[in-house]
């Protein structure tokens, strides 16, 4: 999920992460020049760069659970004496798992250093080979490499020299990536997020931009900021896994910060976002279902926001300017789909909102960017990725297609709305990045110059329609080698996610093209719950829907086999998150669908979690799972399909889980439990026995002391 133009779309995944806190930075003088190396491991959108994570509290795969039995807290004296207990088994219990992998991993080095060699040999042919997106600024051209940013004049950006302004080793996080940029609109000061893996929470930090540049301000746990004018920055706190302030700090003469908003619901999540003409900051509060946003007038920052619409239950909505009129996408009104409606900024009430564009039904909207003259939707239709190109000059609506394999948009930075083009770029799971530009004069889409290195993947793409237990038709995208035969003998890797509305994840992965090379066969089942097809799909696929999803996955299983993709020994599921869901449910209802299963930090025991208000993120979460603690029904329903609970003694596939010791959103105490319940059921199972033939499946956990949820660096990606 990514953050530029309307890109809360994912259905309200917001901008970037969190960071790490860092305090009492000196103010240090920073300048040198340098030759920007080729490498790029952030994902980059809007006038962000951000690493490919998502905030906590929105429409997430992400999430805090916790997995002690009960909902009262014990008393101080049994609270001791246990978590000092718990503490010492937990201790055990890891080191154990520890020496478990250590002696299962030594198994397989001659076969992870072959694949190792293979990794680093694609990813430095063909990432390496991309760049870094650019940002620019005018005649200035801004760009993040290797934890540093550079600055360029637009004509020099090709010679491959450039001003480096400042690194992140340079302001004393040598071990966080860059997450964020913002610069002021005079390019006086930039301001990044700074974030270590190993950790949720970023930094903020304000560097003056002088001849020498300097650390202006440091400010601990930012989530979102925006510069609202050359010298004024808004910002958003980040607390427990939640955002509810907004604050204003100046870097005038007379410095000062102010609180300037709080949200009092926990179920909403506090984001800034800064419109694409600069006219306005927008304060965006929003749970997964309802969303209120107040204006902040550029011109007068100092001024109390302005509400646009009170929240509404039910109707969710954000905002783009231009003209003097609000551009409104929202859910507001039939079909509940998202529409684009217009009102003036003096009479902005919902009341005064009229259309301008609605999308066709089973339509996913991904992104939306705003120029002057323009509207880009970037829309998604059962896998199939197109344009639709709004003319606010000839009124016209020009539908683009764009190229069958793609599967998925990387958006870049439009710092400026008056530009012709919009650039972005597709990908796919086996097809790296290649960089589109759309001309508004000359109304074409024109693919960039070819990649340094050529791209030559032999891999065929299908698509599916797999039809479910209620006769629903579920999409699944396949990918295999054009030059593979007997395609029933290949192994097969399914995807499954679908929860939150959220796609699955389908951009460039070398290990992906790693897997088509080597024969395997790439399934991605586009299960109800995830948002492949528009909100409804979301909807049909949470709370007391949740099986659904579930009867599409299998549904989706079974046809590939049907059709001869490979046969359940040869076949693995991988999820990752709250996919665990889906796949630890098929896991225990079908076992003999699959061979194994991969698992990266699950999302395992729904029950257990949702029973808990103190958590966080558990009352924002009932949107999606329920609320079993105010409705019985309602936690029937999640203990029929909880991975967890529902383990029983038969024969299992081989399971291999990776966690992270850091992660705050799925602890690590819940999948040691998950995995310890696994261990027994298959033994149960084995010992009550007596097959010819029967094995026991391997229950496999690697603990990674780096990283936080789904979120590593390239060389612990890479090791994983």
């Amino acid at each position: 999920t990514s953050y530029a133009g309307l890109r809360h779309l994912q259905v309200l995944a917001f901008t970037s992460n969190y960071y790490s806190k860092h305090n009492g930075l000196q103010k240090t003088c920073l300048h040198s020049k340098r030759k920007p190396n080729k490498s790029c491991f952030l994902d980059y959108s809007g006038n962000a760069c951000v690493h490919s994570t998502a905030p906590p509290g929105s429409i997430l795969p992400w999430r805090f659970f916790s997995c002690k039995e009960g909902t009262k807290p014990p008393s101080k004296t049994k609270q001791n004496t246990s978590i000092m207990t718990s503490e010492l088994l937990y201790e055990n219990l890891l080191k154990s798992e520890q020496k478990n992998w250590n002696n299962i991993s030594a198994r397989y080095k001659p076969m992870t250093k072959r694949i190792k060699e293979k990794l680093e040999e694609l990813h430095k042919k063909y990432t390496f080979s991309l760049g870094s997106p650019r940002m620019r600024f005018g005649e200035n051209v801004y760009f993040e490499e290797n934890g540093c940013i550079f600055l360029s004049k637009a004509d020099d950006v090709g010679e491959g020299n450039a001003d480096i302004l400042f690194s992140t080793e340079d302001l004393g996080f040598s071990d966080a990536f860059i997450q964020r940029i913002r610069i002021s609109p005079d390019q006086r000061y930039v301001a990044v997020s700074l974030k270590s893996q190993n950790s949720e929470e970023a930094t903020c930090v304000i560097v003056k931009l002088d001849h020498f540049p300097a650390v202006e301000k440091v400010i601990p746990s930012v989530f979102s900021f925006e510069w609202a004018t050359n010298d004024v920055l808004y910002y958003t706190s980040q607390k427990n896994l939640k955002c509810q302030n907004v604050f204003m700090t100046t870097l005038t003469n007379q410095k000062h910060t102010k609180l300037v908003y709080t949200e009092q619901d926990a179920r909403f999540f506090v984001d800034i976002y800064c419109t694409k003409d600069r006219r306005f900051l927008t304060v965006n509060s929003n749970s997964k279902t309802t969303s209120e946003v107040w204006l902040v007038d550029c011109r007068d920052p100092f001024k109390s926001p302005a509400l646009v619409q009170a929240r509404t239950k039910g109707v969710l909505y954000h905002i783009e300017h231009r003209n003097d009129e609000l551009y409104i996408l929202t859910t507001y009104g039939e079909p509940a789909q998202y529409k684009l409606m217009k009102a003036p900024v003096s009479s902005s009430s919902m009341e005064n909102w009229h259309l301008v564009y609605a999308l066709e039904e089973k339509s996913k909207l991904v992104d939306l960017e705003m120029f002057s003259d323009h509207c880009v939707m970037f829309l998604k239709n059962a896998g199939h990725l197109y344009l639709k190109v709004i003319s606010f000059v000839s009124h016209s609506v020009q539908s683009i297609k764009l190229p069958t394999w793609a599967c998925e948009f990387e958006l870049e930075s439009h710092l400026e709305h008056t530009t012709s083009t919009c650039y972005f770029q597709l990908t796919s799971p086996v097809h790296p990045p290649k960089r589109f530009a759309y001309s508004f004069k000359e109304n074409n889409l024109i693919e960039q110059a070819v990649q340094e290195v050529p791209i030559t993947t032999n891999c065929h793409t299908t698509r599916l329609l797999a039809k479910s237990k209620d006769e629903t038709l579920v999409p699944i995208t396949v990918f295999h080698n054009t030059n593979s035969k007997e395609l029933h003998r290949k192994p097969l890797l399914v995807h499954v996610y679908g929860a939150y509305g959220i796609d699955l994840k389908m951009s460039f992965k070398e290990e992906k093209l790693m897997l088509i090379e080597e024969g395997w066969i790439l399934a991605y089942c586009h299960v109800r719950g995830g948002g492949e097809l528009g909100l409804s799909w979301h909807k049909d696929g949470c709370q007391h829907n949740k099986l659904k999803g579930l009867h599409d996955l299998k549904a989706c299983i079974m046809l590939l086999h049907k059709l001869g993709f490979s046969q359940p020994k040869y076949t693995a599921l991988s999820a990752a998150s709250a996919g665990g869901v889906l796949a630890g449910a098929l896991c225990n209802s079908d076992p003999k669908l699959i061979r194994a299963m991969i698992l990266q930090a699950p999302f395992v025991d729904v029950l257990n979690t949702m029973m808990k208000t103190h958590l966080p993120l558990t009352i924002e979460e009932q949107d999606e799972w329920g609320n079993p603690l105010a409705d019985e029904k309602c936690m029937k329903y999640i203990k029929s399909y909880c991975p967890y609970q529902n383990i029983k003694a038969q024969c299992y596939p081989s399971v291999f889980i990776t966690a992270y010791r850091n992660d705050q959103r799925v602890p690590l105490t819940g999948v040691l439990r998950y995995v310890q319940r696994l261990r027994r059921a298959t033994l149960d199972y084995a010992s009550s026995t007596s097959e010819k033939g029967n094995w026991i499946p391997h229950i496999i956990l690697d603990v990674q002391a780096n990283g936080s949820h789904c979120d590593s660096s390239w060389e612990d990606s890479l090791n994983e």
